[in-house]
């Protein structure tokens, strides 16, 4: 099962609401979904996302692939690089 973390849209017509989802890829955009890691709303001033960090963290070391946006959201907010420099301290 490939998993993908990726945008949930949840909001009305004209008014975007998106929740941040780890879901088998398989899946329909707004189908079902294993876990819920965050939320995004781009009407929001500064467009920031809130997201759970160690529930994305876990996702990322377990496989889970981000989408294009997910991963400009996660590098936004360090997510990324922390996932990274992980992955490099725990190969020595």
């Amino acid at each position: 099962m490939a998993v993908k973390i990726r945008l949930r849209r949840v909001g009305r017509k004209g008014d975007p609401y998106y929740r941040i989802v780890a879901a088998d890829g398989r899946m329909p955009r707004d189908g079902r979904y294993i876990e819920q890691i965050g939320y995004y709303n781009p009407n929001e001033p500064n467009n920031i996302a809130t997201i759970d960090e160690e529930l994305a963290l876990k996702w990322l070391h377990n496989g889970a692939t981000p989408s294009d946006t997910v991963r400009a959201l996660f590098t936004k907010l360090g997510i990324m690089e922390k996932f990274h420099n992980s992955k490099k301290a725990g190969n020595k």
